[in-house]
Protein backbone atom coordinates (compact mmCIF):
# COMPACT_ATOMS: atom_id res chain seq x y z
CA UNK A 1 0.00 0.00 0.00
CA UNK A 2 1.37 3.47 -0.83
CA UNK A 3 1.05 5.97 1.54
CA UNK A 4 0.86 9.41 0.36
CA UNK A 5 1.45 12.20 2.45
CA UNK A 6 -0.33 15.60 1.25
CA UNK A 7 0.25 19.42 2.07
CA UNK A 8 -3.12 21.49 1.34
CA UNK A 9 -3.70 24.91 0.49
CA UNK A 10 -6.60 26.89 2.16
CA UNK A 11 -6.55 30.65 2.24
CA UNK A 12 -2.98 31.26 1.78
CA UNK A 13 -2.03 28.97 4.96
CA UNK A 14 -0.36 25.64 4.53
CA UNK A 15 -2.39 22.56 6.38
CA UNK A 16 -1.26 19.34 6.76
CA UNK A 17 -3.14 15.51 5.93
CA UNK A 18 -4.53 15.68 9.49
CA UNK A 19 -5.61 18.44 9.49
CA UNK A 20 -3.18 20.76 11.56
CA UNK A 21 -1.62 23.83 10.48
CA UNK A 22 1.82 23.21 9.04
CA UNK A 23 4.37 25.57 10.47
CA UNK A 24 4.57 28.97 8.57
CA UNK A 25 7.19 29.07 5.76
CA UNK A 26 9.81 31.30 6.23
CA UNK A 27 10.50 33.83 3.41
CA UNK A 28 13.29 36.04 2.10
CA UNK A 29 11.16 38.72 2.45
CA UNK A 30 10.44 38.37 6.16
CA UNK A 31 14.37 38.32 6.96
CA UNK A 32 16.11 42.15 7.93
CA UNK A 33 18.59 42.73 6.11
CA UNK A 34 21.28 43.08 8.74
CA UNK A 35 21.66 39.73 10.20
CA UNK A 36 22.26 41.10 14.01
CA UNK A 37 18.88 43.04 13.45
CA UNK A 38 17.29 39.48 12.62
CA UNK A 39 18.93 37.45 15.38
CA UNK A 40 17.45 40.10 17.90
CA UNK A 41 14.04 39.42 16.90
CA UNK A 42 14.37 35.46 17.31
CA UNK A 43 16.14 36.04 20.66
CA UNK A 44 13.54 37.89 21.85
CA UNK A 45 10.72 35.38 20.88
CA UNK A 46 12.81 32.82 22.17
CA UNK A 47 13.39 34.86 25.77
CA UNK A 48 9.15 34.98 26.10
CA UNK A 49 9.24 30.95 25.96
CA UNK A 50 12.32 30.43 28.15
CA UNK A 51 13.30 32.92 30.61
CA UNK A 52 15.73 30.82 32.29
CA UNK A 53 19.16 31.33 30.80
CA UNK A 54 17.97 32.04 27.34
CA UNK A 55 21.78 33.25 26.69
CA UNK A 56 23.06 29.46 26.71
CA UNK A 57 24.48 29.15 23.42
CA UNK A 58 27.10 26.14 21.90
CA UNK A 59 30.27 27.16 21.17
CA UNK A 60 32.49 25.03 18.62
CA UNK A 61 36.42 25.42 18.62
CA UNK A 62 39.19 23.43 17.10
CA UNK A 63 42.81 22.30 17.68
CA UNK A 64 45.11 23.55 15.26
CA UNK A 65 44.80 19.81 14.07
CA UNK A 66 41.66 20.28 13.49
CA UNK A 67 40.25 18.17 16.46
CA UNK A 68 37.02 19.86 17.05
CA UNK A 69 35.39 20.59 20.81
CA UNK A 70 32.12 21.60 21.72
CA UNK A 71 30.88 23.06 24.84
CA UNK A 72 27.91 25.51 26.27
CA UNK A 73 28.51 29.11 27.05
CA UNK A 74 26.77 31.95 28.15
CA UNK A 75 26.22 34.85 25.63
CA UNK A 76 27.21 37.86 27.70
CA UNK A 77 26.72 40.84 25.46
CA UNK A 78 25.41 41.05 21.64
CA UNK A 79 26.48 44.56 19.97
CA UNK A 80 27.79 45.40 16.39
CA UNK A 81 31.27 44.11 17.44
CA UNK A 82 29.97 40.46 17.70
CA UNK A 83 29.10 37.96 20.77
CA UNK A 84 30.71 38.14 23.97
CA UNK A 85 31.37 35.63 26.28
CA UNK A 86 33.99 34.46 29.52
CA UNK A 87 35.88 32.15 30.66
CA UNK A 88 39.35 30.50 31.78
CA UNK A 89 42.20 30.90 29.56
CA UNK A 90 44.02 28.30 30.59
CA UNK A 91 40.91 26.01 29.97
CA UNK A 92 40.55 23.57 26.73
CA UNK A 93 38.68 26.13 24.44
CA UNK A 94 40.48 29.04 26.05
CA UNK A 95 44.08 27.14 24.65
CA UNK A 96 42.21 26.37 21.14
CA UNK A 97 41.06 29.61 20.48
CA UNK A 98 44.60 31.17 21.29
CA UNK A 99 46.21 28.42 18.67
CA UNK A 100 43.37 28.66 16.62
CA UNK A 101 41.01 31.64 17.10
CA UNK A 102 38.24 30.51 14.51
CA UNK A 103 34.95 29.46 16.21
CA UNK A 104 31.06 28.45 15.69
CA UNK A 105 27.98 29.11 18.04
CA UNK A 106 24.87 27.63 17.52
CA UNK A 107 21.74 29.04 19.19
CA UNK A 108 19.15 25.87 19.42
CA UNK A 109 15.43 26.98 20.24
CA UNK A 110 13.18 23.72 19.71
CA UNK A 111 10.16 25.29 21.24
CA UNK A 112 9.61 27.83 18.34
CA UNK A 113 11.33 25.38 15.78
CA UNK A 114 14.23 27.71 14.87
CA UNK A 115 18.19 27.79 15.59
CA UNK A 116 20.80 30.05 14.49
CA UNK A 117 24.88 28.94 13.41
CA UNK A 118 27.43 31.63 13.50
CA UNK A 119 30.59 31.22 12.43
CA UNK A 120 33.68 33.88 12.64
CA UNK A 121 37.18 35.00 13.95
CA UNK A 122 37.44 35.29 18.17
CA UNK A 123 39.07 38.04 19.43
CA UNK A 124 40.30 38.70 23.47
CA UNK A 125 37.98 41.55 24.52
CA UNK A 126 39.72 44.45 26.52
CA UNK A 127 41.07 44.46 29.96
CA UNK A 128 37.92 47.25 31.06
CA UNK A 129 35.59 44.80 30.35
CA UNK A 130 36.55 41.44 31.72
CA UNK A 131 37.22 43.79 35.00
CA UNK A 132 33.88 44.89 34.96
CA UNK A 133 32.14 41.76 33.89
CA UNK A 134 33.91 40.08 36.66
CA UNK A 135 33.32 42.96 39.35
CA UNK A 136 29.57 42.32 38.35
CA UNK A 137 29.76 38.31 39.21
CA UNK A 138 28.56 36.90 42.60
CA UNK A 139 31.48 36.75 45.24
CA UNK A 140 31.49 32.82 45.10
CA UNK A 141 31.62 33.10 41.32
CA UNK A 142 34.68 35.40 41.45
CA UNK A 143 36.33 33.11 44.01
CA UNK A 144 35.29 29.88 41.83
CA UNK A 145 37.29 31.52 38.84
CA UNK A 146 40.29 31.54 40.83
CA UNK A 147 39.51 27.88 42.59
CA UNK A 148 38.73 25.94 39.02
CA UNK A 149 42.17 25.21 36.74
CA UNK A 150 39.48 24.30 34.25
CA UNK A 151 39.48 21.20 32.27
CA UNK A 152 42.97 19.82 33.95
CA UNK A 153 42.45 16.66 36.52
CA UNK A 154 40.43 16.75 39.31
CA UNK A 155 41.53 14.49 42.65
CA UNK A 156 38.07 14.93 44.02
CA UNK A 157 35.33 17.80 44.78
CA UNK A 158 36.64 18.04 48.24
CA UNK A 159 39.95 19.34 46.94
CA UNK A 160 37.57 21.95 45.03
CA UNK A 161 36.14 23.06 48.01
CA UNK A 162 39.46 23.34 50.03
CA UNK A 163 40.55 25.69 47.78
CA UNK A 164 37.70 27.78 47.87
CA UNK A 165 37.47 27.61 51.94
CA UNK A 166 41.34 28.62 51.39
CA UNK A 167 40.63 31.70 48.61
CA UNK A 168 37.73 33.22 51.02
CA UNK A 169 40.49 33.79 53.58
CA UNK A 170 43.03 35.36 51.27
CA UNK A 171 40.24 37.71 50.03
CA UNK A 172 38.20 38.88 52.74
CA UNK A 173 36.72 41.82 50.63
CA UNK A 174 37.42 42.32 47.07
CA UNK A 175 38.17 39.42 45.52
CA UNK A 176 40.53 40.55 42.05
CA UNK A 177 40.10 38.98 38.44
CA UNK A 178 42.40 36.19 37.75
CA UNK A 179 44.71 37.40 34.98
CA UNK A 180 44.37 33.90 33.56
CA UNK A 181 40.01 34.34 33.56
CA UNK A 182 38.06 36.69 30.57
CA UNK A 183 36.45 37.18 28.02
CA UNK A 184 36.19 36.66 24.43
CA UNK A 185 34.04 38.25 21.14
CA UNK A 186 33.25 36.41 18.14
CA UNK A 187 33.01 38.89 15.44
CA UNK A 188 30.25 37.02 13.06
CA UNK A 189 31.68 36.24 9.22
CA UNK A 190 28.31 34.66 8.71
CA UNK A 191 25.39 33.93 9.54
CA UNK A 192 22.81 31.04 9.25
CA UNK A 193 18.80 31.19 10.65
CA UNK A 194 17.15 27.99 9.87
CA UNK A 195 13.25 27.27 10.43
CA UNK A 196 12.02 23.67 10.94
CA UNK A 197 8.95 22.91 8.18
CA UNK A 198 6.72 20.04 7.91
CA UNK A 199 8.28 16.72 6.66
CA UNK A 200 11.55 18.16 7.14
CA UNK A 201 11.02 20.91 4.03
CA UNK A 202 13.17 23.16 6.46
CA UNK A 203 14.14 26.98 5.30
CA UNK A 204 17.78 28.15 5.71
CA UNK A 205 19.22 31.22 4.67
CA UNK A 206 22.71 32.62 5.46
CA UNK A 207 23.78 35.91 5.61
CA UNK A 208 27.60 36.33 4.48
CA UNK A 209 29.52 39.36 5.08
CA UNK A 210 30.70 41.66 1.82
CA UNK A 211 32.43 44.81 1.86
CA UNK A 212 29.05 46.31 0.97
CA UNK A 213 27.45 44.89 3.70
CA UNK A 214 25.54 41.53 4.16
CA UNK A 215 24.52 39.06 1.08
CA UNK A 216 21.43 36.73 2.22
CA UNK A 217 21.41 33.54 0.56
CA UNK A 218 18.72 30.58 0.99
CA UNK A 219 19.82 27.24 0.97
CA UNK A 220 18.57 23.62 0.64
CA UNK A 221 17.26 22.05 4.42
Amino acid sequence: MLLMVSLIFRFGRCWTAEGKPAPVALDLLDLDPDPLTQFQRWYADWCKVCPSDPEAMFLATSSPEGQPSVRTVLMRGLDERGFGFFTNYEGRKGRQLSQNPLASLLFYWPEPGRQVRVEGSVVPMAEAESDAYYASRPRLSQLGAWASHQSRPLESRHQLLERLHELEQRYPEVVPRPPHWGGFRLRPASWEFWQAGEFRLHDSFRYDRRESGWSILRLNP
